[in-house]
């Protein structure tokens, strides 16, 4: 590093230039469980509550780690920053609190926290809420510094993080997997209890490591760096010539040390989550959308193309069900195409994402039911816009939000903006002017009732398949359903 005799947290083996995209810290990127926090605030910020990374899983073929994993998430456990008061930098080089004392600093522990309950504003309060708390968070009396020792809050931590094996799949393979029952490989997560209630705004990052067992990955370090003059050997080197025996000349490997256990990272994913309702108190909430994007198979990869996710799914009576998806108009797969072909082959105006939600009569069909003909609508209340009709509900879901349900009436689409479906014709029809993404509906359900579903625009009977089916069924034969997909 311009021989200043140190390296810095944006250099690391498999990124050692320095690169750095957008706000991310390439050694914090690559590493897990990081060594320090990954939030250092001077104050808490009550505004904003912007949190640390929260860990919610760690997916892996070797779940002996898995006690460590937990250890050292810094869901529950403080991590140590070296703090130091002079000049303009606030922390120190140091990641540990010896040579925290060389550099003059203070070490200092820090908290992770979920979110800061300000309204529980005493000790006995903040027990209150720890003794009511049936969600694996960990609610606490507590500083968020070590160094602050009197500036205590009711501190809400997430709970701990899900250490679990990873679903089968051909290595650095991008598909289905036999333990999602032939379905793409998933983690179904549980999202965190906030007990304030209140919208959080946040980003969900992935990270994809695919590692060596040419060497120990836990043990070996810098320190194993080749040293000939030391007499390190290390246990890899660039692509390496190498003696295959019997006289024959030496071959050479294609190594590069650099990628020889890599972390990629996909940190695009944004959303929100709002509170429930009085009415979606205790519920599970199933969450049913839209993945991929515009494309053809080559053009999306290493993406899928359009899908409903999930595509099959057996729920209970006594579940809710969130049906939802998002799109952009501003697609944008010119050249270079990266991974895969440029290109946006799909249906309706080119650059642009949209999605519906019709009943099929039958699983292998491809075309919709008529709404007289369904028998899903009529099954299905919305908990989100109670006043809705089944034909308000369908008639949203079928534009894709284009029009907000047949016709003006109680709080169904009092504002002036809102467009009925009662004498207008103005819906394009491949959804051109349909909104590119739609909250949809929050349903309950009646009965019991088989949907099979499509999107119009998007089913083009060829590769691309846009189509899923919903069992809802009773509690107990949700349970069962559950168990048969563990074994």
């Amino acid at each position: 590093n311009g021989n200043l005799g140190y390296v810095d947290a944006s250099r690391t083996r498999q990124n050692p230039n320095g690169q750095r995209r957008g706000f991310e810290c390439p050694e914090e990127r690559d590493y897990f469980p990081y060594w320090q926090p990954t939030l250092m605030t001077q104050t808490y910020d009550e505004t904003y509550q912007t949190t640390p990374w929260l860990d919610l899983a760690f997916l892996t073929s070797n779940t002996s780690r898995c006690g460590y994993i937990k250890a050292n998430s810094f869901n529950q456990n403080g991590k140590g920053r070296c703090v130091v008061a002079e000049g303009q930098r606030t922390y120190g080089r140091a990641i540990d609190e010896d040579a925290c004392e060389d550099e003059d600093g203070e070490w200092v522990i820090f908290q992770s926290y979920l979110e800061i309950l300000s309204d529980e504003d005493t000790e006995a309060k903040c027990n209150a809420v720890a003794a009511a708390d049936k969600s694996g968070n960990k609610v606490s009396w507590m500083s968020l510094r070590s160094d602050e020792p009197d500036e205590k809050h009711c501190v809400v931590q997430a709970p701990e993080i899900d250490c679990k094996s990873a679903p089968w799949s051909r290595v650095n393979h991008l598909g289905n997997s036999p333990d999602s029952m032939g379905n793409a490989s998933r983690y179904d997560s549980v999202f965190p209890y906030f007990p304030s209630g209140e919208d959080k705004r946040c980003v969900m990052r992935l990270r994809y490591n695919i590692s060596t067992d040419d060497y120990d990955p836990y043990k070996t370090t810098s320190s194993s760096n080749q040293d000939i003059t030391e007499g390190i050997v290390s246990p890899v080197e660039q692509n390496p010539l190498v003696d295959v025996g019997a006289a024959a000349r030496p071959l050479r490997l294609a190594i590069n040390t650099n990628q020889y256990g890599r972390t990629f990272q996909d940190r695009s994913h944004v959303y929100r989550l709002l509170p429930r309702t009085t009415d979606m108190a205790g519920k599970v909430i199933h969450n049913l959308n839209v993945r991929g994007k515009r494309g053809n198979i080559v053009q999306t990869f290493p993406a899928v193309e359009y899908d409903f996710i999930p595509n099959r799914a057996t729920i209970s009576t006594d579940d809710l069900v969130h049906i939802q998806w998002t799109g952009s108009n501003t697609h944008n797969n010119q050249p270079n195409g990266g991974d895969g072909q440029t290109g946006d082959a799909g249906e309706g105006t080119g650059g642009t994402d949209r999605s519906n939600f019709l009943e099929m009569q039958g699983e292998i069909e491809n075309y919709p039911a008529p709404f007289e003909n369904t028998t899903f609508w009529s099954k299905v209340e919305s908990v989100t816009q109670p006043t809705a009709t089944a034909k308000d509900i369908a008639i949203g879901f079928f534009s894709s939000g284009y029009y907000c349900g047949e016709k003006r009436h109680d709080d169904v689409c009092k504002a002036n903006t809102d467009r009925v479906f009662e004498n207008d014709n103005t819906l394009n029809n491949q959804l051109n002017n349909a909104p590119a993404s739609y909250f949809g509906h929050v349903l309950k359900f009646t009965d019991k009732v088989t949907v099979p579903y499509m999107c119009s625009r998007n089913n083009n009977f060829s590769n691309r398949s846009q189509k899923g089916i919903l069992w809802v069924v009773s509690k107990a034969e949700a349970e069962a359903a559950k168990k048969r997909r563990r074994r």
